[in-house]
């Protein structure tokens, strides 16, 4: 069986064609089956929604814990995870099972090299690149405006915006919208109301939690509660909630690039 090396420098053996597999991140998850590998995946995180066919996969957890014995029952030969939220279960999870971590994506960049890395793990490089190959098509048509200030808030369980080592301000830049955040070193952080009235973005964000239905009525409830109201986004009506209930750029898996990429794109197509 081959031996691949982590991104801490650590070595695991994993099996060369593998044939039941588990993953516990969402965008993992949704490589594997636009690799042809869904009939494979014996176990999902409850978060992982795409495609709608996962919902048929036993549940194993949730995105950072699950119950040892489920795996056990499972009896996976590779385990998928993903560096940040998940590294403690990547550790208790790695001395009894053949784990992969992949590395979080930073850039737009770095989430089709995660494609690339998934389908090594997984020997189906061929159909990585394939895959690599439209994701990088569609990643060449965007078209940069002029610059304006943005901000992007997911509640996470709590409101949550993004700094220089995400991919979403990675995005938003290539589009010529910059983070208020951009310039704090960090991937993520909580953001404060007053930082965000004061760096007055001319565009905002909103993606809610996960799932919920979250009305029009309690978006306008938030922006009065939030102060955003007295922002230049919501002056000049630019304050965007994201499409449908699932998570959207929070999402980091293939669907970004055809999904969130062109919607950011028409929005700034008709602002600008």
């Amino acid at each position: 069986m081959p031996e691949f090396i982590l991104p801490s420098g650590l070595s695991v053996t994993l099996p060369e064609d593998p044939q039941r597999i588990v993953s516990f991140s969402p965008a993992v998850t949704e490589t594997l089956f636009e690799l042809g590998l869904g009939d494979r995946i014996v176990g999902v995180s409850a978060f992982c929604s795409r495609p709608a066919e996962t919902k048929n996969i036993r549940k194993v957890g949730s995105y950072g814990s699950t119950r040892m014995e489920v795996l056990d029952d499972l009896k996976p030969d590779l385990i998928l995870t993903i560096s940040g939220f998940q590294k403690d279960l990547y550790e208790k999870i790695r001395e009894r099972f053949p784990v992969y971590i992949f590395e979080l994506p930073s850039s737009v960049a770095g989430i089709i090299d995660m494609v690339s890395k998934i389908g090594v793990v997984t020997n189906r490089k061929d159909e990585a690149r394939s895959l690599e190959f439209q994701m990088i098509k569609i990643f060449s048509s965007i078209r940069k405006h002029p610059e304006i200030r943005g901000y992007v808030e997911i509640d996470l369980g709590g409101p949550v915006s993004f700094g220089s080592e995400s991919y979403i301000t990675d995005a938003l830049a290539l589009m010529g919208i910059k983070s208020i955040y951009s310039n704090f070193n960090s991937e993520w952080l909580q953001p404060e109301d007053s930082f965000v009235l004061e760096s007055d973005p001319e565009i905002i964000f909103y993606e809610p939690k996960m799932y919920s239905k979250f009305s029009d009525e309690k978006l306008k409830d938030l922006i009065a509660k939030r102060g955003w109201d007295r922002t230049a986004a919501f002056k000049n009506d630019r304050i965007f909630r994201t499409p449908g209930t699932l998570d959207f750029f929070a999402h980091h898996g293939p669907s970004f690039i055809w999904e969130v990429l062109p919607w950011i794109q028409n929005i700034t197509d008709q602002i600008m």
